[in-house]
């Protein structure tokens, strides 16, 4: 038993190995049939499959039929001749079209239409009467031509599959990217910029406004008694308060404008190539603006109340003799704020070098 099984072995290693040729498609295109049945019977061996066409009229509709692997034409036959058919097949030789398919055209005349139909495209050429040998030797040529072909066609095909969804891959993880570079960057309740960003963008902004001269305003902003509306309408209505300020201020600000929630009830601002008189009529329309907001607070029990709110600001801008650097900047705006709210409220201070009292 063992030894069957290793002569059984030995023969499997011992047998040629399949003929990468077999089975490929030709299509022998001729006015008489007696011609293609001759190429038939010299092709027969190697199992290639046929296809006839007795015209060029005929190859053309085999051709998008079946879509052989090599084509064996006879130049002269009525309608449309070999010549314009090679003419047709390698116009139309892109992937959108009939591919790469090799064409042997065969003339029973020695050299007229030879250099034409190898200028037009044909692969090959055999003048009447051939050799089979030749032929079959010519055919094979082809056909690996055919063969790695098809094989570099795959590989781009499967390189562009692949690009292509390297591509997507790769847009997909950006805009994942960007969208966890936003996470990070904005404050989940109001959509404003957050804190921790705030101050990345400070310090940048600061820096091109000293390295250019160019002027530069921070605004501070604190909504007013807002413990107070809290405590009497809850929570979830403060932070609806919050998100509405936060909508108003960001409505009268700039594009290029740069807005945060600094923590709790109080905002920020930058405001870049905006010196001290325009900082100061942008903090007065954002007060306006808030002073202007208007909710509706539905208690569990009575009727709707419109409920109002206010906010107090503070602004400083530099150039400044004696703001040096971002926390400068930042601290004498934060001063100022204070200095609004100890004025009474819903109004705007503004530093002028000298600190308010």
């Amino acid at each position: 038993m063992a030894d069957s099984a290793k002569k059984t072995a030995e023969a499997a290693r011992r047998a040629p190995p399949p003929n990468p040729l077999a089975d490929r498609t030709i299509l022998i295109v001729d006015d008489d049939p007696a011609n293609i049945q001759h190429v038939r019977e010299g092709l027969a061996g190697p199992g290639y499959r046929f296809r006839e066409a007795h015209d060029g009229t005929e190859a053309l509709r085999s051709l998008r039929e079946a879509r052989p692997d090599l084509i064996i034409m006879d130049v002269e036959m009525p309608r449309l001749g070999g010549v314009e058919v090679c003419r047709i097949i390698k116009a139309n030789g892109g992937e959108g079209g009939f591919g790469f398919i090799p064409v042997i055209l065969v003339t029973a005349r020695q050299a007229a239409g030879k250099v034409e139909g190898l200028e037009l495209g044909a692969d090959d050429y055999l003048v009447k009467p051939f050799d089979m040998l030749e032929l079959s030797a010519r055919v094979k040529s082809m056909l690996r031509l055919k063969v790695l072909q098809d094989a570099l066609v795959e590989k781009n095909r499967e390189l562009d599959s692949k690009n292509q969804a390297l591509d997507r891959a790769n847009k997909e993880l950006d805009q994942k990217r960007e969208e966890l570079l936003r996470l990070t960057r904005v404050d989940g309740l109001t959509g404003l910029y957050n804190r921790r960003y705030f101050e990345e963008r400070l310090s940048e902004e600061f820096a091109r406004s000293a390295r250019y001269r160019s002027p530069l305003s921070l605004v501070m902003m604190d909504i007013d008694h807002f413990k107070r509306l809290n405590d009497t309408y809850g929570h979830p209505f403060g932070d609806q308060v919050l998100r509405a300020v936060a909508q108003a201020v960001r409505g009268r600000l700039r594009e290029v404008d740069f807005v945060a929630r600094y923590g709790g009830e109080e905002f920020i601002a930058l405001l870049p190539e905006t010196g001290p008189k325009e900082a100061l009529g942008a903090c007065e329309r954002i007060r306006e603006a808030v002073a202007s907001v208007r909710l509706e607070y539905r208690p569990p029990s009575g009727d709707a109340l419109e409920v109002r709110c206010t906010a107090s600001l503070g602004v400083a801008s530099v150039p400044s003799p004696t703001l040096l650097g971002a926390e400068d900047l930042k601290k004498q705006a934060d001063t100022c704020l204070y200095a609004a709210k100890a004025g009474g409220r819903n109004c705007v201070r503004q530093y002028k070098d000298t600190p308010p009292e």
